[in-house]
Order: structure tokens, then sequence, then C-alpha cells
């Protein structure tokens, strides 16, 4: 997952916007989005990382450990709640942090497909999730395709993709994501349009990386292939207010809070709690309670993310 940090100083705030989430800074009614259902269901597994990337949406780190790990019990209880609100959810997915840090990882995944879920898991590829490599083996056996593994590199040139996750990164991500490809799993990636490349030309570019390693992603389809929309945290982006839906030719349904929900643990809570977005953890509007059935209502968009990653980016975390 691509990023923006917490944005308080941030140009849109300096101008007044993304205050209200009734109206925007000049006043028309503010963009709201219903969920229609919950097809995603996503879980931050905390935000513990083997790897201090330069722009993290959430800042992960082997020391930042504000959102906890969840445990087995945790994730086990919002699938029970899941299946007894009827939500028509597919898709259980798994987030950071790396997720392979967790303890529980593989018994959340393993509890998530035996429920019947299809499961989505965002990772580096890297030793963490290397040192779980005999239990993913076997839920691969168990589960085949339903297993999704989606790999972050952000540039297929070495140089760049570094430049992002720091020295000797490359080299445990390609072997990972290598060590998938030739075991069988279902797998992603996922690049970024940090550097300004055009999208044929990033195909081009990962679809040439992938050949030349004979690793089995294919570098032009959208879903194979996700690249993420770049966030400037110095950079203004315009509120979207109920009129930009039909100006901009988008429509509410197609927003991620129409479709998913993320639960996570803040350092120093009892329970869990489950927010609007993935990418706002930390943002306060962004907390809607509890259970799953207190976070069916209405989201504001009511932040610079809303804007510039999902309506004007188009940007989507899920599969």
């Amino acid at each position: 997952m691509m990023g923006w940090r917490q944005a308080d100083g941030s140009a849109a705030a300096a101008a007044g916007k993304f205050v209200d989430p009734v109206w925007t800074a000049d006043g028309k009614p503010r963009a709201r989005v219903a969920l229609r259902s919950l097809r995603t269901l996503w879980f931050n597994t905390g935000t513990l990382c083997n790897l201090t990337c330069e722009n993290c949406y959430i800042e992960s780190s082997p020391s930042n450990d504000r959102l906890v790990y969840l445990g087995r019990a945790d994730v086990k209880g919002y699938l029970d709640e899941v299946t007894a609100l009827g939500l028509g959810t597919e898709e259980i997915g798994f987030t950071g942090g790396e997720p392979f840090m967790n303890p529980d990882i593989l018994a959340m995944l393993e509890d998530s497909l035996e429920a019947g879920f299809r499961v989505l898991v965002l990772t580096n590829a890297m030793r963490p999730m290397m040192k779980c490599a005999d239990g993913l083996l076997a839920l691969r056996d168990q589960y085949g395709e339903r297993l999704v593994l989606r790999v972050s590199i952000d540039h297929f040139r070495q140089e760049l993709h570094e430049q992002e996750r720091g020295r000797r990164s490359w080299a445990p991500t390609i072997e990972g994501l290598r060590w998938l490809s030739n075991h069988g799993f279902a797998i992603r990636v996922a690049g970024r349009q940090r550097w300004g490349d055009g999208e044929e030309a990033l195909r081009d570019g990962f679809h040439a990386l992938f050949r030349a390693r004979d690793i089995d992603v294919d570098a032009y389809s959208p879903e194979s292939l996700v690249l993420f929309p770049e966030m400037d945290e110095a950079a203004d982006t315009p509120e979207i207010s109920i009129d930009c839906w039909d100006a901009l030719g988008v429509h509410p349904r197609g927003m991620m809070c129409a479709s998913s929900r993320m639960v996570i643990k803040r350092k120093g809570a009892a329970t869990p709690e489950v927010v609007s977005c993935t990418l706002l953890p930390y943002a306060t509007a962004s907390r809607l309670g509890p259970r799953l059935a207190d976070s069916l209502g209405e989201v504001p968009l009511n932040h610079p993310h809303c804007s510039r990653f999902c309506v004007l980016g188009g940007g989507r975390c899920s599969s």
C-alpha cells in the first residue's frame, strides 16, 4: 500500500479544506459514500515492518508499534460477525506493516480460508515471509488460488525500488517473488507511479523484468500488476462535493469505502476497532466503532486521500 503521511501541515489543511464533514471549504455539500456491501474486510496486522520506506502511508518500521498485532481470536471474532450480518463479503485482506511479522499470521490466514473467503495478503516477500514458507505451502496445497499474495515492487528498476525501500531490499524481494511463482502461488505485484513514468512504459518495464526472472505475472493485466497513484503530502488537492461525481464521470459505488472496511488495534487499546479506509488508520474521523455493525453507514470524503488517491487517482487496495 502506498501513501500519505499525516498531513496536519499540508497545503490542503492550510487552505481550510477537509475540516467540516458536511460542507466543503467553499460551501458546497461534501460528497458522501454509502457502504453498498462489505466486499472486502481488511485486517491491519500491526505497523511493525522489517523495512523503513521513504514514503510509507502508515509509517511502518522495525520500531513503529502504533498499531499493535491483531491476534487470531480478534480476527476470528470479526469473521464470525461477517457471517452473522450477511454483508456479502467475498475477500479478506491482510496488510501491515509486514503481515508475516505477526506471529499469528498463518493461523489467521487459515481461519479466513477455512471460512470460505478469498484471502489477499500484501507483503514485501522478504525474510519474514520466507520464514513462513512451510506454512504457506501447506495453505497453497489445501486452498489453491483462493490464497493470493501481492508483492510490493515499487519500480522495475532496482535503484528506484531501493530509493523507496532502502539498500539491499531489491534482491530478497525478487527472490521471494520468484519462490512464490516457482511454487505455483497465485501472485500479484503492486508498483507505484511515483517517478512519473507513463502506464505503458511501466507495464513494459515490469513485463521485461518478469520475463527475465521467469516470474509468472502478467504485467499487462491491471489486476495482476496494480499501479498505485502517488501522493504528495505537500501538494494541494481539491475537495470532492456532490457535484463532482457527474463532473468527473465517477460514481460513489466505485470508491473503496463503498465496499470495504479495515480492522485495527491501537497501542494501549483493550479491543480492536473498525475504520472506514485502509489509508486512514490514524485519522480520528475514520473511526467507526468496535464492531462491523457500527461501521455500515455513510462515509464523508473529508480527507485529502479521498480526493487524491481514490476519486482523482482511481486507486483501489483490494483485488
